[in-house]
């Protein structure tokens, strides 16, 4: 069964939700697709589809070959990696406004999996490809998001490299936090679309010292364990905590 769910005959991208398509796209703003006019949004939406997932369906698999862009536009996405002695890392997560499949191999080097319903717009490659290389302004944003993934990456090699399960619980929901703030989501309730062994596979502890890390952070009222979330009740505790 093909992991991409696309089919050939469909519609272009309207995010299952306006008339406007990428004009009135709320995601537009928190993506690179900013860069683009009203013009160039039009040609974006001509080359664009709409992908819809259920929780747990695969977009790409590591080592498919990689045909296709995507842009989140709903939900959240699980970018593992399966290493050679079948262990899993998580590798990241992929939220509203992020780019997918934008990198050089031509190979998908990880997993990305619907962890709740998720939207997505797809492109294929050398079609995007094509419209970047006619759109400085566009490539431009693309550059400054590589640099922030960039970022990602190397706060998570920062992360993996730390020995308290605290302190890496509490960088990973501060980071979540920001990563939220940047595309508009500023509620105190932290909501994760990821469960315990994600977050686990995420850090590189066990799915014991992640559970038993939030309840002792709950206990001692830093966090409040609520359904689909945490709600963060001392900012100035957790950022002592992560150091």
């Amino acid at each position: 069964m093909p992991s991409e769910t696309c089919a050939p005959d469909q519609h272009p991208c309207r995010h299952g939700r306006t008339e406007g398509g990428c004009a009135e796209c709320r995601v537009r703003l928190v993506s690179v697709c900013a860069a683009l006019t009203g013009d160039e949004l039009d040609e974006l939406e001509g080359l664009s589809r709409h992908v819809a997932l259920d929780a747990r369906q695969t977009l790409f698999s590591q080592d498919e070959e990689a045909t296709a862009v995507f842009n989140v536009t709903e939900g959240a996405v699980r970018l593992s990696r399966l290493l050679p002695d079948g262990r899993r890392q998580v590798m990241g997560f992929a939220l509203v406004g992020d780019f997918l499949g934008l990198a050089l191999p031509e190979r998908q080097t990880v997993t990305a999996e619907a962890l709740s319903p998720v939207a997505v717009c797809r492109f294929e490659r050398r079609a995007f490809q094509a419209l970047v290389a006619r759109k400085p302004h566009l490539l431009q944003r693309l550059h400054e998001r590589a640099g922030y993934e960039l970022g990602l990456a190397q706060d998570q090699m920062m992360l993996l490299g730390r020995r308290g399960a605290e302190e890496k619980v509490a960088t990973f929901l501060l980071a979540l936090r920001a990563r939220y703030a940047r595309i508009g989501l500023t509620s105190v309730t932290l909501e994760l679309p990821m469960g315990r062994q994600d977050i686990a596979d995420h850090l590189g502890l066990t799915i014991e010292t992640v559970s038993r890390t939030l309840t002792r952070l709950d206990r001692e009222k830093v966090v409040l364990i609520v359904p689909g979330g945490v709600r963060l009740l001392d900012l100035g505790r957790l950022k002592h905590l992560a150091g």
